[in-house]
């Protein structure tokens, strides 16, 4: 059986009576005073999340910059140092090994920000497709602490801590600077839905980082966030989360991402080939939001209907706390995916009706 890792912050997270899960090969706090209170409270104020379990791969190296671009179906030519681009990476049958980000110091140096339970496997991945570029390659994951501070107040508790303007740091763009005596990578990015900051320190720092914002936001509403808060929030912006919305069984041209893929310019990446054959014949489904007509709450792998015949399946499902209503995002046939067509969900073995709805749910525009 394999041992679960720990964050530097799981002792703090025991002491603020934390409920604790395995997630991505971690022990993590699911939650704290309760999902939907936790959910609430970023949504109004503000809300620290200890994701020290997220993965940190450096490239290094005269090649870097052409190495990242065979890897990522996104074009890395979009930014420059001090800024950030999402994007898939794909296996050459177009499924979907991972999404990360790409954080741009100088264009000798980089970093891929994974998923958690797919650090080891994107490790893996990217060391043995370094062929001939003159790169070094690094996991950092274990040096690294990260918090997200997430929530309309976040830049007023950020500010207090920090001598940088953090108007400054605008959206997708991070600077390196002191945060409560630590020294910090601050982004302007997050998962929720709303304004906030990822905050990457040494790991022997983060615990520091971590009492001192709690101290300083208190007064602002600010409190700690588990995953499962976490998970309802990126839900009702809309945003995928690996092993659901995308998965090697998944493209990102299906799971709806296809502005984060450049077939346009010529750039060689792996997968492309499939993927631009997939979008010249047409998707054959494609992601969709669904929102519950009837009682019942979709969850992830609940088939959906169309009259007797099965079209497609839930990739995520919730109760969405913001909005009050029982939404999904499900992977359905490119002929049913058209906006208030009625759809159903087998839910405990009965079909209950749903909407084919927008995505994102909610937004803060």
């Amino acid at each position: 059986m394999t041992q679960l890792k720990r964050t530097p912050l799981y002792n703090e997270h025991l002491k603020l009576g934390a409920k604790i899960v395995e997630f991505g090969g971690f022990e993590m706090p699911v939650q704290y005073k309760g999902i939907i209170e936790e959910h609430n409270t970023v949504r109004k104020f503000a809300g620290l999340f200890d994701v020290s379990h997220m993965g940190e791969i450096e490239i290094t190296g005269p090649g870097a910059k052409e190495f990242i671009q065979k890897l990522i179906t996104n074009n890395i030519e979009k930014i420059e140092p001090g800024k950030i681009i999402y994007s898939p990476i794909c296996y050459e049958n177009g499924g979907t090994v991972d999404d990360l980000l790409i954080y741009c110091f100088d264009w000798e140096h980089f970093w891929m920000v994974v998923n958690a339970s797919n650090t080891e496997k994107d490790w893996q991945w990217i060391v043995r497709h370094k062929e001939n570029e003159d790169v070094q390659l690094k996991n950092i994951s274990d040096d690294i602490g990260q918090l997200a501070l997430q929530g309309p107040r976040s830049q007023e508790i950020l500010q207090l801590l920090t001598p940088l303007d953090l108007s400054s740091i605008k959206y997708y763009r991070f600077q390196e600077g002191e945060v409560a005596g630590c020294h910090c990578i601050i982004s302007r990015t997050g998962y929720t839905g709303e304004d906030g900051f990822e905050l990457y320190t040494k790991s022997n720092d983060v615990i520091t980082l971590w009492q001192q914002l709690l101290t300083s936001g208190e007064k602002f509403g600010l409190a700690p966030i588990g995953l499962g808060a976490r998970d309802t929030l990126r839900f009702e912006a809309g945003l995928p989360l690996y092993g659901h919305e995308l998965s090697p069984e998944i493209t990102p041209l299906e799971a709806g991402l296809g502005i984060f893929v450049d077939l346009k310019s010529g750039k060689e990446f792996i997968g492309r080939d499939v993927l631009l054959r997939q979008k010249e014949e047409g998707l054959k489904r494609k992601k969709v939001g669904l929102e519950m007509i009837e009682r019942g709450i979709p969850r992830e792998g609940y088939q959906v209907y169309k009259g007797e015949r099965e079209i497609g399946f839930v990739t995520s499902g919730s109760f969405c706390p913001t909005l009050g209503k029982n939404l999904a995002m499900a992977l359905i046939e490119i002929g049913e995916a058209q906006i208030d067509n009625e759809v159903s969900v087998m839910i405990r073995n009965r079909p209950c009706k749903a909407m084919v709805t927008k995505i994102p749910f909610y937004s803060t525009k």
